[in-house]
């Protein structure tokens, strides 16, 4: 964690950053947060990180007594304080202390610069292995703090040498834990249209791929697809070659793959040049 953050208010020292222990973000796991990487210390795609982020306030009931401008001027005033060239700003809005201890209440708004470490190179080469796992995650379409189940099952997955792991419900998939998920088949790229996460480095895919469907995809499907793989903020695109103990095509990163990683890394190189 870099040594400085916004809290009640002002940027103060990240250490000294508090929050009350009856807030609901606490006892009830509800709140809402967002990330997004710097580059040069330029925040990448940061009105829509900023979109979803309002929204998700909006659609959890949290009040936010911030304006966009407002978030988007702290958002800099932090990189500058921390002298943050690549890294990472976390935005969080807590529950709040509610009279209850259940109901939304006003929270408390946080956003945290943090270093941030990339996949290692031989994960972009090789590919990685995915878990399947019969899950929906609530109310998927809000980047809540809920991530109760798969930290959880976190525990296997150094054991059983995999990434993440795969959501899929009644035969359908869905999302990876913090991360969009792809099939590729002949050529065109297929992803989910339910129970996800609408991720801005996704959104920034569907606008840079030749040929793309959104649709429900079957766990069927992702046996018999020639590519896979999976994108967040602190992946950028990931090519998945294993599920479970099964290879996914020839059991290495793909053409199509491949290619929109190479035209996503020179997108986010023109947006900060």
């Amino acid at each position: 964690m870099k040594p400085f953050c916004f809290a009640d208010g002002h940027i103060i020292p990240t250490q000294t950053a508090t929050i009350h222990p009856m807030d609901l973000g606490l006892i009830r796991g509800f709140g809402i947060f967002d990330f997004f990487r710097t580059s040069g210390r330029t925040p990448l795609f940061l009105e829509h990180y900023l979109d979803r982020f309002i929204a998700s306030a909006e659609k959890t009931h949290l009040p936010l007594a911030y304006s966009r401008e407002e978030l988007r001027t702290i958002v800099r005033e932090l990189i500058e304080k921390n002298d943050l060239v690549d890294g990472g700003i976390r935005m969080l809005l807590s529950g709040g202390v509610s009279e209850n201890h259940f109901s939304p209440a006003e929270g408390k708004l946080f956003i945290f610069a943090e270093p941030l470490s990339m996949p290692a190179e031989e994960k972009y080469r090789e590919g990685v292995k995915l878990l399947t796992l019969e899950y929906v995650r609530p109310i998927a379409d809000i980047k809540t703090t809920n991530y109760t189940l798969p930290v959880w099952h976190s525990v296997n997955w150094k054991r059983l040498e995999a990434e993440d792991v795969l959501y899929h419900w009644n035969g359908e998939v869905s999302e990876s834990s913090r991360s969009n998920f792809y099939i590729v088949k002949n050529g065109v790229i297929h992803t989910p249209d339910q129970h996800i996460l609408m991720g801005i480095t996704r959104k920034k895919i569907l606008e840079i791929a030749d040929k793309v469907v959104i649709r429900p995809v079957t766990l069927e499907e992702v046996w018999d697809a020639d590519e896979a793989f999976i994108s967040s903020t602190t992946k950028v695109l990931l090519p998945v070659t294993q599920l479970d103990d099964r290879k996914i095509g020839s059991g290495k990163p793909g053409p199509v793959t491949l290619d929109i990683l190479g035209k996503f890394r020179a997108l986010e190189k023109s947006s900060v040049a």
